[in-house]
């Protein structure tokens, strides 16, 4: 039953934060053809390919962010070859790095660090075996650690696994200048758990702990759930007991990666890319997709290799425990007639970065990579995607209408904005009501003409001059009548 008429619920505090509509969280009623739409990534160019002896076909896990005036991309480097039943592995795995000024032309810089082959012309960070424990390379999830009250010699952090051996483990490294790593200690930060994919660990400046979300198998190895695992820290070396992360509603299914983190424009919510692994075992449809001859080499070393399919989710939680997982996917493997429909692809980078639009003039857009061509070569591609900013989720209505109501809020501020986007015969309209739902004078829908267009970021407007302001404080509720509409996100300033 709808709380409209509820005078006691609590209301939500959101103050002047911008709020994404990933969920039903601050959604009272929907009524009509209103619902939660998910949207899918433009795909884009291929910004990488990892072609150098070095690199190789299984250059899976990748960290971007941007630094400053340039974008930084952390990525492991291996290679499968697949022979008749048997697969060998040319080169150690590595850690390697390249940068960009603008988040699509990447440069792989030559750093002087490890010696590949005799010469140290390369970009390699880190091996296996360089410094401290051994982990494996390719396995490293690396930050720009935002806590205010870290050391200068920890400006950068990395989490390393070490996950073929028992004792497994996450290791923690630290960086001055995001190039040369030492660890943080010798022995293990965290120890459960399986990690036998990109562990990470980053500062959540909202709750003023460190958040950790690692690899783990629901049921046990051997034939348990891919799943995940979560904990916390004050210090980035001891850490909590691993509690397992919720879906509500969601189906069990293999969750390959996690590449999760705070949306930094609403970093009270967190968002996650990760890979779902499908694998329907060997059907006749598999004998239709592309690479087949290359499929049943790696079928022969295990079925699963040949057979097994993955694609990337979105997922999003307010408290970093349960999430929202969309069953519908974020990224399909698509139309691509080679190199595609393989077991390791659309594997999201952890990250999400800001580019230039390619329409002049246009706002920035968020750009996230993905992997394509895993294990099909001697060298990976790396695709950028985009998406509108705060794009992921929108209230949607089609042209007949649908409207949503609220739950009661506290604001701070004297303008509501909104992001939004309507169809030319489309359009918004808002109207401010007490808790009971009673229309707020002149705030009314009869007072708020339409807002038609598209706009990352437009004021709400009453034909009765009626200012927000006089209700800072006190509990609302938001009315929005939609038609050919896309709310994604809305903000009091």
């Amino acid at each position: 039953m709808s709380d409209v008429h509820n005078r006691t619920a609590k209301p939500v505090d959101i103050g002047s934060r911008l709020e994404l509509m990933v969920d039903d969280y601050l959604i009272d009623q929907m009524i009509g053809g209103a619902a939660l739409r998910l949207h899918q990534p433009k795909m884009g160019e291929v910004v990488m390919a990892t072609d150098e002896p070095w690199e190789g076909n299984a250059c899976l896990y990748r960290s971007v962010f941007q630094d400053g005036d340039r974008y930084r991309m952390y990525y492991g480097a291996y290679q499968y070859d697949v022979g008749e039943g048997t697969i060998s592995y040319p080169h150690p795995r590595f850690l390697c790095y390249a940068e960009s000024q603008d988040g699509i032309q990447w440069t792989k810089p030559e750093l002087g660090l490890v010696s590949f082959a005799g010469s140290k012309r390369n970009n390699i960070v880190l091996t296996s075996n360089s410094s401290g424990p051994e982990i494996a390379a390719d396995h490293v999830a690396v930050i720009k650690d935002t806590n205010p009250n870290r050391a200068p010699a920890a400006r950068y952090k990395a989490i390393a696994a070490k996950y073929k051996e028992i004792p497994r483990g996450l290791f923690a490294y630290q960086s001055p200048d995001g190039i040369h790593f030492s660890p943080l200690r010798e022995q293990p930060i965290i120890t459960e758990g399986i990690f036998d994919s990109l562990n990470l660990a980053f500062w959540d400046g909202q709750r003023g702990q460190y958040r950790a979300y690692f690899r783990d198998f629901r049921g046990g190895l051997a034939n348990g759930v891919r799943d995940i695992l979560t904990a916390t820290s004050d210090d980035f070396l001891n850490w909590t007991d691993p509690a397992r992360l919720s879906f509500p509603g969601a189906p069990s299914e293999h969750l390959y990666t996690n590449q999760i983190m705070p949306y930094a424009r609403a970093p009270h919510i967190f968002v996650g890319f990760p890979m779902r692994y499908v694998d329907r075992g060997w059907t006749h449809q598999t004998d239709r997709l592309p690479g087949l001859a290359l499929r049943r080499r790696r079928s022969a070393v295990k079925p699963r290799y040949g057979s097994a399919v993955t694609d990337a989710l979105f997922m999003s939680s307010r408290d970093g425990l349960n999430f929202r997982r969309w069953g519908e996917a974020f990224i399909r493997p698509g139309l691509r007639p080679v190199d595609n429909w393989v077991y390791g692809d659309n594997c999201v980078a952890w990250g999400l970065v800001e580019t230039q639009s390619a329409v002049s003039g246009a706002p920035n857009t968020l750009s996230l990579y993905t992997t394509e061509s895993y294990w099909t070569g001697h060298g990976l591609r790396l695709r950028r995607y985009t998406l509108r900013i705060d794009g992921f989720v929108s209230v949607n209505a089609p042209l007949e209408g649908g409207e949503f109501r609220t739950k009661p809020l506290l604001f701070d501020g004297e303008r509501l904005a909104l992001n939004y986007s309507t169809s030319a015969a489309g359009s918004i309209r808002v109207e401010v009501q007490d808790t009971t739902g009673r229309p707020q004078n002149g705030l009314d829908l009869a007072n708020c003409p339409e807002l038609f267009g598209d706009s990352l970021e437009q004021t709400v407007h009453w034909n009765s001059g009626s200012a927000l302001n006089r209700l800072a404080g006190q509990p609302i509720r938001l009315r929005f009548v939609l038609r050919d509409a896309d709310l994604y996100a809305f903000q009091f300033l």
